[in-house]
């Protein structure tokens, strides 16, 4: 047996990810951190072109040709990356030229991950507002369900002391009495458990792309599902209703024009709410809209936050706690051209 090679030895025992790629940017090797951060092995990465392991980041590819050209050696801090399948990583990482006199240039790729820490302060953050907002609204409906009570109730009465001809007022009391109720049951979101079962969130998502293709038939929805997904364990009516919530508001986001795309992708040891998860469902919602403006962003899921002049900021609130019902959760990033909806949802739930 050989002896085992000591920088060998160190490199794979490295937190950071490491990669080598060669002058025609193909890697060269990688270690362990390297094959778990970007979710492929070594064998499988070995000789393709680092294009295909981090796809559509020009600026990336760019970074990388001028290093290897001019020998500098460069770090960029606080960045996402798209990988291969769909995620993005949140990263910082360092290139250093490397130079072999036998064996040519090379790069040196060192990254960080970032969204460990990041991620799951972030996921606490939301669900403390969330709990925070719920409970407040708890609250006030009660006292506002009381006295809404007693006036519909005395509108009533009133209204059967009244003529037929004078009974308009007393009807639009009780009208708007209901539309209150209506509006403040809405706010408090899903009452019932989920009844969860087995079923296939394509079949969940098609239904809803076929819906949503009859209401708005100028955008195009494009499907990119990966088949390997395994079923989920999840309450149907429930998950279409999130679903059809964030995409509506996709639709309304484009006002009229653009492309929505619809996308799974199964995740490993996933970490929701400082739990992790060994699969995890990830359905992508992304429009090319022009992006969520940054003085909403905070307080996107909030009850009554829209952006929207015709919207009751409803819809959000309510999609993140039917997900949540299923220990999942949901995430967003955006940008001018392109705002993406993640949700996760948990594959292994059978305990629930």
């Amino acid at each position: 047996m050989g002896e085992t090679n000591p920088l060998q030895t160190i490199l794979d025992n490295l937190h950071s990810a490491v990669l080598v790629i060669n002058q025609d940017l193909r890697i060269e090797c990688m270690n362990p951190s390297a094959e778990h951060l970007f979710q492929i092995s070594s064998k499988r990465a070995m000789n393709r072109s680092i294009d295909e392991l981090v796809p559509g980041e020009p600026e990336f590819h760019d970074r990388l040709a001028r290093s290897m050209l001019s020998a500098h050696p460069f770090t960029v801090y606080d960045t996402g990356l798209q990988n291969h399948d769909g995620t993005v990583m949140a990263v910082d990482y360092s290139v250093s030229p490397i130079a072999y006199r036998s064996e040519g240039e090379f790069l040196l790729l060192e990254f960080t991950r970032l969204n460990s820490f990041m991620k799951i302060s972030k996921e606490e953050t939301l669900i403390h507002q969330h709990d925070a907002t719920r409970s407040l609204l708890r609250n006030l409906a009660h006292e506002i369900k009381n006295p809404l009570g007693g006036i519909r109730g005395s509108a009533q009465l009133l209204d059967r002391q009244l003529d037929v001809n004078d009974k308009e007022f007393t009807r639009i009391i009780i009208r708007e009495a209901d539309r209150l109720q209506n509006l403040v049951d809405r706010m408090l979101g899903p009452k019932n458990l989920p009844e969860k079962q087995r079923l296939n969130i394509h079949k969940v998502l098609e239904h809803i792309r076929q819906l949503l293709k009859a209401e708005a038939e100028s955008i195009t929805f494009v499907a990119d599902y990966d088949p390997s997904l395994p079923d989920l364990h999840a309450d149907e009516s429930m998950l279409i209703q999130a679903l059809l919530n964030i995409v509506r508001n996709a639709v309304a986001a484009l006002h009229g024009q653009g492309q929505i795309r619809l996308r799974t992708r199964p995740r490993r040891n996933c970490s929701i709410r400082s739990t992790t998860y060994p699969l995890v469902a990830q359905i992508d919602i992304i429009d090319n809209g022009e992006g969520i403006p940054d003085d909403l962003s905070e307080t996107l899921f909030f009850p009554m936050v829209t952006g929207r002049a015709e919207g009751t900021g409803l819809g959000l609130s309510i999609a993140q706690s039917l997900i949540q019902q299923h220990n999942g959760l949901i995430e967003f990033t955006s940008k001018s051209g392109e705002t993406c909806f993640t949700i996760l949802i948990p594959l292994e739930n059978d305990h629930d």
